[in-house]
């Protein structure tokens, strides 16, 4: 591997921040808003940002005591089962398959997010004008050209990735940089615009689709996978650990990455509550620059979201490195499809980097027929289910390391490690059962994981020349 593609500590760390705080903390106050009253939305984040300190400490823990299982949370899977065993291949493909497909998908919620706040510039990108109509399909000028933005910018970014990862990633860590200051700015000015009667009432009834009328833990549960979104991408640093310049860094990346992200995320999605209304939230693709606005005027907007465009540039930019890097680091694990192993002269997964970008460019397709905002909460629920099997699988392998005692040398550090575990399996499972209640949601998280059944041919043919050779030779 090229010197070009060996990330340090900072540019980790950048990826960690980058990742998390990234479309989430633009959407997520509005989305927040409409699935819980304030009182159900600060339950959800003290009981997620306990949840995913536990999930935290399990991927630092793990990168730690397994260095050699690189790429991501989705490849402990494998070893849940005998070594070079069909359960272990085919547990490996499928949750390395629902991760990528996962981490596709979150790359999407960026981009049009992105296209979101271009919007404050560019109105036209909102306009329900019809453009044409094809059948009983009328495209609206909005979304025809939300459409050719998002896929601008996706392409746009995969050549930069082809020109090297360490130089992409520098990039992302120039943006990053630049966002966390805009964000400490703004929440420095919210905490001084925040008023009191916006967040009242404090307890409030929502109602689902059906208008049935949901309790505070039914709120909880359903703004809890909203939460949980704004924290996907804590793993960013395990995915890259085979890249990192030292793999000490990796855990410490992990930390302090959440550490900043949980900073931002919960002052800003606190004080967006109290600087507007919550009906104006709910209804709003915008809700930071809207609540900006309405305490500063509308230039104010336009520089906040010529902020929130370099950081979502830069987000991007993570998202893709991270969305190519799972399945190429599977197949060096031999749980994925051996064509991933391509790499061009430069070290990079060429072949992944393409393929990923090109599943992407399907789900843009959801802003053709829904808003921005309608598009953005149907990716990240499908999302934020795809990533929960690995993130429930890293915690289930924790706690057979610690049955086990493999790795351990004193029963005090078992203990520990054990409640951890046993805490981040615990919160993994309930997000798992909230977010697939519904059943519209639940088929479709279904639907994304079995998929991969179709492609799990080829690795098994591969599955079974090995054992044939193995047993020729024995």
């Amino acid at each position: 591997m090229g010197k070009s593609n060996k990330l340090g500590f900072w540019v980790l760390t950048a990826l960690v921040v980058g990742n998390m705080v990234g479309s989430g903390i633009f959407m997520l106050p509005r989305s927040l808003s409409e699935a819980a009253s304030p009182a159900g939305v600060i339950m959800a984040w003290l009981l997620t940002g306990f949840g995913v300190l536990m999930i935290a400490l399990v991927f630092g823990n793990l990168a730690t005591r397994k260095p050699n299982l690189t790429g991501g949370p989705q490849i402990y899977a494998k070893e849940l089962f005998k070594s070079g065993s069909q359960a272990s291949t085919l547990s490996g493909f499928m949750s390395s398959w629902g991760y990528w497909i996962g981490n596709v998908a979150g790359i999407i919620a960026v981009i049009t997010t992105f296209a979101g706040y271009l919007s404050t510039f560019f109105p036209i990108l909102t306009s329900k004008t019809p453009w044409f109509t094809i059948g009983g399909f009328t495209l609206m000028v909005g979304n025809g050209l939300t459409f050719i933005v998002c896929t601008v910018l996706l392409w746009g970014i995969h050549l930069i990735i082809l020109r090297g990862m360490e130089s992409a990633g520098k990039l992302n860590f120039v943006a990053t940089a630049a966002k966390v200051i805009g964000f400490f700015l703004f929440i420095i000015i919210g905490l001084f615009a925040f008023q009191k009667s916006n967040i009242l009432p404090f307890v409030a009834m929502r109602a689902d689709e059906a208008g049935h009328a949901l309790g505070m833990m039914s709120q909880v549960n359903n703004a809890a996978v909203n939460t949980l979104w704004a924290f996907i991408g804590i793993e960013s640093a395990v995915v890259f650990a085979g890249r990192a310049k030292k793999q000490t860094d990796v855990k410490r990346a992990t930390i302090l990455g959440l550490f900043i992200a949980l900073a931002i995320y919960m002052g800003i999605s606190t004080l967006v509550m109290g600087m507007i209304d919550q009906n104006t939230l709910i209804h709003s693709d915008k809700p930071m620059i809207d609540a900006i606005q309405s305490v500063l005027g509308p230039l104010s907007g336009k520089v906040l979201a010529g902020i929130g465009l370099i950081s979502l540039f830069g987000s991007t930019i993570g998202w893709v490195m991270l969305s190519a890097e799972v399945p190429f680091q599977a197949a060096k694990q031999g749980v994925f499809l051996p064509a991933f192993l391509k790499e061009n002269k430069k070290g990079l997964p060429s072949f992944s980097l393409l393929l990923t970008n090109g599943i992407g460019q399907l789900f843009i397709f959801s802003t053709v027929s829904k808003s921005i905002s309608g598009a953005f909460d149907f990716i990240i629920v499908i999302a934020t289910l795809a990533y929960l099997v690995p993130y429930f699988i890293s915690s289930i392998y924790q706690l057979k390391l610690v049955m086990t005692g493999e790795t351990y040398k004193d029963n005090r550090s078992r203990i520990t490690d054990g409640v951890i575990a046993l805490l981040s399996t615990v919160y993994s499972t309930w997000i798992i059962i909230a977010g697939t209640a519904d059943i519209k949601t639940f088929t479709y998280g279904i639907i994304l994981i079995a998929s991969g059944i179709l492609f799990y041919r080829p690795l098994l043919k591969k599955h079974f020349k090995v054992k044939q050779k193995e047993a020729l030779s024995a």
